[in-house]
């Protein structure tokens, strides 16, 4: 079995954990699911975009499946999820907060898995973006709502961002801790400020005068900013 760089690793597992933790309090918020249903939303959002990236770029078996941290680590946050429940009401902003740091953390990298075993630069960034928004997409399928990268413009845009970066950091030479937080920073910014003032991709015509937030899932809410009116 191949060993991963650890800077690969460790930005693995921190998606894992905050995209899983991120599953299982929307699961808690929008479907009011019991301690399973929160743990497998949980844990199928933490590991479902590495699987789909593993298995994209041939490398098997995922590395959910040859490292057992990582479902330690994504079952371990959907039961602190789940600890969190009785806290609904508070819930709104670190869903927000951890599927854009999870967004990041996943579309670094799978942006830098993919040039590692080859991948030229666009394909790599694509990639990325898919590694990002797989969890999110597969979360929200499992609790029957439209995905947020359907509906939501500054979703999938992040994660491109974040993939870019970190392609061109890695041809440039410079990728590293360094560059790695610089995109998932990047990413992070856009899709919270996209939710804080309900920015969007272009849309058609008759979709642009409808009410803000009218595409929104149940789970997802503008981040409350202290002193912001």
């Amino acid at each position: 079995m191949k060993t991963e760089p650890a800077l690969l690793v460790c930005l693995d597992l921190g998606g894992t954990f905050t995209y899983a933790v991120n599953g299982g309090l929307t699961a808690v918020r929008a479907a009011r699911l019991d301690i399973v249903g929160v743990v497998t939303v949980a844990m199928v959002s933490g590991l479902g975009g590495g699987i789909i990236r593993d298995i994209l770029l041939g490398a098997l078996p995922p590395a959910t499946f040859s490292d057992s941290r990582y479902l330690a680590v994504a079952a371990a946050a959907g039961l602190a999820a789940f600890a969190l429940s009785s806290q609904l009401a508070r819930l709104a902003t670190p869903i927000t907060v951890l599927d854009a740091a999870g967004l990041g953390l996943f579309a670094v990298t799978g942006a830098s898995k993919a040039l590692g075993l080859g991948l030229r630069a666009a394909p790599a960034v694509i990639l990325g973006a898919v590694t990002g928004v797989g969890g999110g997409t597969l979360r929200d399928v499992l609790l029957g709502q439209i995905p947020s990268v359907l509906q939501r413009g500054l979703y999938a845009i992040p994660a491109l961002s974040a993939a870019a970066i970190t392609v061109t950091a890695i041809r440039a030479g410079i990728y590293g801790p360094p560059a790695a937080a610089g995109a998932v920073l990047a990413c992070f910014l856009i899709r919270v400020l996209g939710v804080r003032y309900d920015l969007n991709a272009r849309r058609p015509r008759n979709q642009r005068n409808a009410p803000a937030g009218a595409g929104r899932t149940k789970a997802e809410v503008p981040v409350a900013v202290p002193g912001a009116s």
